[in-house]
């Protein structure tokens, strides 16, 4: 009996699951399902649109630079001696000529005493020989002495003259040395840590210096191109023309500086294929510090009253560059087009469109030639500022108001 009662249970088990199987594979639900996709294709693709409009478009090449100033000086003694005297503080602005440091005078100027006596010395030994010269120049006239006499007197003459020549020389010398135990900045600019303490014995062989000056206005800014860049570069310097460059921190988003291009390097560097600029800045607030890293944009050119899109709308397939354009029903063909310039955000359509046509800036990834479109409305803020109502204009469009 209980075998009877498995074998029934399991026959009913069969029959239920063939049922099953026989009402979802005969029932109505497919080709519904197939009505419900062919109802979703002909659905309204919700789309964001923007207009071609006449702009212009700057032609901007973008590079890493650094701040590399124009002159950056290490003062150093020419002179060896005890320095007696700083007269800087480090940081300090200087313009060319203002006295840095002394190193102690004294034995410069006894040197200088000392040439002084040995060339007045010279002189009255060359006077000597010069009124020697002249009588035996008259008895040589009268015969009286032999010409060998009058001959080495007046080699002695020229031979004091050259020692008067080489005295000079040395009053000249000690007047210089003299000159430079005071150390005077060799350029305007700003001074930085001071290398040397007053009170140390300071040589011309001192690697260190006493301090460096660095010139800090103006300024300039070093930073390569694209061989591929240099050509339009060239072309408007050929004709004259002033290129800005405006340098930016490293995030971008701070302006340091608005200059011009001063000159291109005469050499394109062949393991980068790239070639330097100088871009030149007046810096008046220092904000260009030297060996710091910035971003320049040079503007190149400026393309005037170009048709201009979103760069959102450009799509690229099989049929090239190309673009949804839409249509009077709200409908969306493909347009092919070329581009031209473009600043990032926006490009120059050069062939293709027309002022004022409609094309898809978002959305695109959904449609197809012939899609139908549907743009969301613009949603209203709940409560705009009372000078924003006002400038829209119309007691309807003022809903600030209504919720007072």
């Amino acid at each position: 009996m209980n075998r009877l009662r498995t074998l029934l249970g399991i026959g009913v088990g069969l029959a239920v699951v063939i049922g099953a199987a026989w009402y979802f594979t005969h029932s109505g639900p497919a080709p519904q399902s197939r009505g419900g996709r062919n109802a979703a294709a002909n659905q309204a693709v919700t789309v964001g649109l923007a207009s071609v409009a006449k702009g212009d478009i700057p032609i901007v090449d973008r590079a890493l630079g650094t701040v590399t100033p124009l002159a950056t000086v290490t003062v150093k003694t020419q002179i060896t001696g005890q320095l007696v005297q700083v007269a800087f503080t480090e940081g300090q602005a200087v313009k060319k000529g203002d006295l840095l440091a002394v190193v102690d005078p004294r034995p410069y100027d006894v040197a200088l005493q000392q040439a002084i006596g040995t060339l007045e010395k010279d002189q009255a030994l060359l006077k000597n020989a010069e009124l020697d010269l002249a009588r035996y120049e008259k008895l040589v006239a009268q015969a009286s002495v032999a010409r060998q006499v009058y001959d080495t007197q007046a080699a002695l003459v020229r031979q004091y003259e050259a020692t008067l020549v080489t005295d000079r020389a040395a009053v000249d010398q000690a007047k210089l040395n003299l000159v430079y135990t005071r150390i005077v900045a060799p350029t305007d600019g700003r001074i930085g840590l001071r290398l040397v303490d007053q009170g140390n014995y300071v040589t011309m062989g001192d690697a260190t210096g006493i301090c460096v000056i660095t010139l800090m206005q103006p300024m300039s800014v070093l930073f390569p191109i694209p061989e591929d860049a240099l050509p339009a570069v060239r072309k408007r310097l050929r004709e004259g023309a002033i290129l800005q460059a405006t340098a930016l921190d490293r995030a971008q988003k701070v302006e340091l500086g608005v200059g011009k291009l001063a000159t291109t390097d005469n050499q394109i560097d062949t393991t980068t294929g790239t070639v330097k600029l100088r871009a030149m800045f007046d810096n008046s607030d220092e904000a260009l510090f030297p060996n710091q890293f910035v971003n320049i944009r040079l503007l190149v050119d400026t393309v005037r009253d170009a048709l201009v899109v979103p760069v959102a709308a450009i799509q690229k397939g099989q049929p090239g560059t190309f673009v949804y354009r839409v249509k009077a029903d709200d409908t969306v063909e493909i347009a092919v087009i070329e581009t031209g310039a473009s600043d990032g955000e926006k490009i120059a359509v050069t062939k293709g469109l027309a002022l004022n046509d409609r094309v898809v800036i978002d959305g695109a990834d959904r449609l197809r030639d012939g899609s139908k479109i549907r743009v969301p409305a613009r949603p209203v803020a709940a409560a705009p500022a009372r000078a924003d109502a006002e400038a829209a204009g119309g007691g309807a469009g003022r809903p600030a108001q209504s919720n007072q």
